[in-house]
């Protein structure tokens, strides 16, 4: 009778542990959702300022950060600043975008999830934590499954894009694609707001790698960081093939 009970007893726990584990866990925790991207092995995390290191106004902040799967596409932003500032002084830079964000635009955080600055600097945007896969406010209907970098500056005719800047989108592109994306394909996405270039539930193409314009009736990213997205896309592929334990896609053209 008592190997009975005890035996019963076991299987009791047993099932009350299973329960436990297998239960739902909160939305932050699914552990999909808190490994972050997961790139391709062999490509590190680029260096990132924290929202701490550049001072954010955590005041500011309306809600806790959502999240959504890993990136299936990137868009690409500017912020409008000036291109004469000093890269000191870019932490005050994002503070300002912070504070319109929130203040003007009414939304919860500031939008991107990653700026950069012309010195290639990278800094980290929408609170939540930069190796997961945070839902930023970025990219009118097209946020989910997304990231917005932006980088700090105006980008229209006449204008530079230094190089710095380049190198550090190619670097934090390649490193939060999901594993297996193709930075030279496009991708479907499904609309979530009318307001976009696409009805909400139209399905739209896109690239992998676009500009906010390609979504939004904006001139952003400017049309001289916009002409450079085929070059940033060729970059950030040959930077996620020559990764260890990655494939190269046959899609990459050779370089000289």
């Amino acid at each position: 009778m008592w190997s009975r009970r005890i035996t019963l007893g076991t299987l009791l726990l047993l099932l009350v542990l299973l329960v436990f584990q297998d239960g739902p866990a909160p939305r932050e925790q699914q552990p999909e959702l808190a490994t972050g991207p997961r790139p391709p092995r062999g490509l590190p995390q680029p260096a990132v300022v924290s929202r701490q290191e550049w001072r954010a106004d955590e005041d500011l902040v309306r809600e806790r950060p959502h999240y959504t799967g890993a990136a299936k596409a990137v868009f690409i932003h500017h912020t409008g600043n000036p291109n004469d500032y000093d890269c000191a002084d870019a932490p005050e830079l994002i503070r300002a975008v912070q504070a319109d964000h929130v203040r003007k635009d009414g939304w919860d955080d500031i939008g991107y999830n990653f700026l950069v600055d012309r010195c290639g600097t990278i800094y980290e945007g929408r609170a939540g934590g930069v190796a997961r896969s945070v839902l930023g406010a970025h990219t009118k209907g097209f946020n989910a499954d997304t990231v917005g970098i932006a980088a700090i500056g105006t980008f229209g005719e006449g204008t530079e894009v230094p190089k710095p800047m380049m190198d550090a989108l190619v670097e934090l592109t390649a490193w939060k694609l999901r594993p297996g994306v193709d930075p030279l394909a496009t991708v479907e996405l499904v609309s979530t707001n009318a307001e976009s270039r696409f009805d909400e539930g139209q399905v739209a193409r896109l690239n992998v790698i676009s500009g906010h314009r390609d979504s939004y009736e904006t001139r952003c990213p400017g049309d001289v960081l916009y002409g450079l997205l085929p070059e940033l896309r060729e970059r950030v592929a040959r930077q996620r093939a020559a990764a260890p334990g990655h494939a190269a896609s046959s899609r990459l053209r050779p370089s000289f």
